[in-house]
């Protein structure tokens, strides 16, 4: 019996571009030997100590409600409730385009058939600890000039990788190999260039 690889991944639900990393490890998980746990980090206490625009500020102020509500069912339901509550936020924000994040909340988790009350951690700061544990673990592994998401498996961790669309079937794990090559070659740290395209939800 193949033995899977442990892959971790950090989201936060917001994120366009951690949704479509996460459906293409959705992808790699049917077609490579791998098991992904999903994790939180929070754009929010990434540019907390950062000069932002008004609106930009607003929508970070605004994201903390996602992470807190799925830190705070996985402390009372278990971690097992993670990854489908992030599908659940992410498909009304990205897909269906809702961009007022607290109004995902309720119906998010009704579809996962948690309790509406976890809502009420939106605005609390309850879990912050927690949240902050979950995101600062992610950091200590890629630094500080990163954002989400990150992937880390067997020791090594990167920002990325940032693809649209979420390539499917083989193609994605062609990527998944790429990404392994370089993860595992010493002295590796930065791949990168201009985006030229939107995320595409597909």
């Amino acid at each position: 019996m193949n033995v899977k690889a442990a892959v971790e991944m950090w989201f936060d639900p917001i994120c366009p571009w951690a949704w479509l990393t996460a459906r293409w490890l959705m992808e790699v998980e049917k077609v490579r030997d791998v098991e992904v746990t999903w994790s939180v980090m929070s754009l929010s206490i990434l540019n907390d100590d950062r000069e932002l625009s008004p609106e930009y500020r607003s929508t970070m102020d605004s994201a903390w409600g996602p992470v807190r509500v799925i830190i705070a069912a996985a402390r009372d339901h278990g971690l097992e409730v993670v990854k489908p509550l992030y599908d659940a936020m992410g498909s009304r924000i990205h897909v269906g385009g809702e961009k007022e994040y607290l109004k995902v909340i309720v119906p998010a988790l009704q579809e996962c058939g948690l309790p509406a009350g976890l809502a009420r951690f939106a605005d609390s700061t309850e879990v912050d600890d927690k949240v902050r544990a979950s995101h600062q673990r992610a950091i200590d592994l890629v630094g500080e000039d990163v954002g989400t998401p990150v992937i880390a498996m067997a020791g090594s961790a990167f920002f990325g990788p940032v693809v649209t669309p979420a390539p499917k079937g083989e193609a994605a794990g062609k990527l998944w190999d790429g990404w392994v090559l370089m993860a595992g070659t010493p002295g590796f740290f930065e791949l990168k260039r201009t985006r030229t395209q939107r995320p595409i939800f597909d």
